[in-house]
């Protein structure tokens, strides 16, 4: 968007907005020649055959999401397996972040996802309404009641937990009674990386499939670009004399990531993330979201399979 990378024989409009509701726009008027999107969402419509969109193997968000656990304190909740049976409030329930987080608790604990009764709602007072896509096979999913939320409904009891990609409300304020179901997320989430060599998946690059038919090279060419961006923005997260970000400890802290997730942590290209979108293709269909199996080579543009990044 700075014009500091070019698309080749591309002239852009970008086109900036609350991610919710570009996902919206995108999913529900394809407003949008190539965009980002939520991948769980765009996991679900491919496997319905719905989806307007193809994806391309460009991954602008990934997060860790042991952090997006908060509980009731004084629910006797000790550890994951405590939620079974348990109300826990989550936005959308095919939200990429609460995907990720309800894998993790089957894969590390054991706990499945219908083995949890969910309610859903808006994040907190100043939050929309949720888009409601699917009803999960064999889930109890329910909508909290008129004008609740989630952060409020968990500070007054009236849920146990919930997951939530940004800390709630209620947290933030020191409600009393509500706390981090991992209390130390940081070290939890980089023995997670070690052990699974994931680094999860929360958004993709889609372009329009009668484009990527129409022009199939322009696939690679957008990968390029993004791939040139990529570099550029992780490079300069070790500067020191003139620091890029506004952390403190910016480069020390890209030095740990690079430590525990490898030099390449932040990768695009679908060779390199292979465990990380199997894993997604999993939870979706183990969760009842996706009505089958997809296999990760349908979630990409034939032309981006074996696109390497140079």
């Amino acid at each position: 968007m700075a014009g500091l990378i070019s698309i080749e024989d591309v002239e852009a409009e970008y086109v900036t907005a609350p991610l919710e509701d570009i996902f919206a726009r995108a999913f529900d008027e394809q407003a949008f020649d190539v965009t980002e999107l939520s991948f769980s969402n765009y996991l679900y419509l491919t496997s319905i055959g719905e989806c307007p969109y193809i994806g391309l193997p460009v991954f602008p968000s990934r997060a860790f999401r042991h952090s997006a656990f908060y509980i009731r304190t004084d629910r006797g909740i000790r550890g994951p397996r405590d939620l079974a049976g348990r109300l826990v409030g989550v936005r959308e329930f095919s939200m990429t972040a609460a995907l990720v987080a309800r894998g993790i608790l089957e894969d590390d604990f054991g706990l499945r996802s219908k083995d949890v009764r969910w309610r859903y709602g808006p994040a907190d007072a100043k939050d929309s309404d949720p888009i409601v896509r699917i009803k999960p096979n064999g889930v109890e999913l329910e909508p909290l009641g008129d004008n609740s939320n989630l952060s409020d409904a968990l500070r007054d009891g009236e849920i146990d937990a919930m997951v939530a990609y940004k800390p709630p409300p209620a947290f933030l304020e020191d409600a009393p009674n509500i706390g981090r179901l991992f209390i130390d997320c940081d070290a939890v989430e980089a023995d997670y990386a070690q052990r699974t060599g994931i680094f999860p998946i929360m958004h993709l690059l889609g372009i329009r499939r009668e484009i990527a038919e129409r022009t199939p090279d322009l696939c690679i060419r957008l990968c390029d670009a993004f791939e040139a961006s990529r570099r550029f923005a992780v490079e300069r997260t070790n500067e020191t004399q003139a620091p890029f970000t506004s952390l403190p400890w910016g480069p020390t802290e890209a030095a740990r990531s690079r430590r525990i997730l490898g030099q390449s942590f932040w990768s695009y290209s679908v060779k390199a993330n292979q465990p990380a979108l199997e894993a997604l293709c999993r939870y979706s269909y183990a969760q009842g979201i996706s009505n089958r199996l997809v296999k990760v080579e349908e979630l990409f543009a034939p032309t981006t399979l074996n696109w390497v990044p140079s």
